[in-house]
């Protein structure tokens, strides 16, 4: 068995469903410590009853929409094992909206969970980590996060965002032994689009075919979690939807009119 995560404290932002919960679940399954996050303490505490080691979890609820108490939640944090060795930043809103008709109190929803709720708590994260000289972020962007894509330019706009934020972060807390994963998944069998909001701001509550015919999520994570201990600066993750990315990189002409035909859900 791998031995990066025994031992260790990883703490996992919107570990209540899909991705999140499955990394909190397989750090555990690893000897890890795990704490778990997200607004719904009753789906928290359903999920560490399903784990192999309840007993080496704790939970800390956490709305990224409310930062004023992020310094607080981060001390709780730590204070649980004494440190904070991963913080997998994986909360956040997908959406299914044209900009046409998305009003702009929807746009600054999304970046206030995905981009400020993400970042603030990296902020408020990382005078443990300097304290420590030691630290992983691992940030969950998307394969919107390297092009735009139908019914999601608010999501796609707040999933760039984290790539500066997080590029720029890494560059300058190299000295202090502070590390940072980006993984870009593609399509992912979550219900994430059930909770994606809508252009009057509504939960577009439909799994869509994309997702239900996306990778499992097991194997999502399993290349995440690889990635992390090989300390890779960034993962996609996906099955052929990931060679968009690299299409757009030398064959920009080409990617246009490949992309313009994919289904948007």
């Amino acid at each position: 068995m791998n031995e990066t995560f025994k031992n260790k404290v990883a703490w996992v932002i919107g570990a209540s469903s899909g991705i999140g919960e499955e990394i909190a679940r397989q750090v555990n399954s690893l000897g890890g410590f795990v704490i778990l996050s997200a607004r719904n303490v009753a789906k928290l505490e359903s999920v560490k009853s399903t784990f192999n080691y309840p007993d080496n979890v704790y939970i800390i609820p956490l709305d990224l929409e409310n930062q004023t108490n992020f310094e607080s939640k981060v001390q709780e944090a730590k204070a649980f094992r004494g440190s904070i060795d991963f913080v997998f930043n994986n909360g956040g809103l997908s959406q299914r909206g044209e900009v046409h008709e998305t009003d702009i109190a929807i746009d600054r929803r999304i970046m206030e969970i995905n981009y400020f709720g993400n970042i603030a708590l990296a902020k408020a994260v990382l005078p443990v980590f300097r304290a420590q000289k030691s630290g992983h972020f691992i940030v969950m962007s998307s394969i919107a996060g390297k092009f735009g894509f139908y019914l999601r330019s608010a999501y796609a706009a707040s999933k760039h965002a984290l790539q500066g934020f997080y590029e720029s972060l890494l560059l300058e807390e190299a000295k202090n032994n502070i590390f940072v994963t980006l993984a870009y998944p593609g399509k992912i069998n979550t219900e994430i689009s059930k909770s994606a909001l809508n252009a009057q701001g509504n939960a577009h509550g439909v799994m869509d075919h994309n997702q239900e015919t996306g990778m499992p999520v097991e194997k999502c994570v399993q290349i995440l979690l690889k990635a992390v201990r090989k300390r890779k600066k960034s993962i996609l993750i996906g099955n052929k939807e990931i060679w968009a990315v690299y299409i757009k990189r030398f064959s920009p002409r080409l990617f246009w009119r490949i992309i313009k035909n994919q289904s948007a859900t």
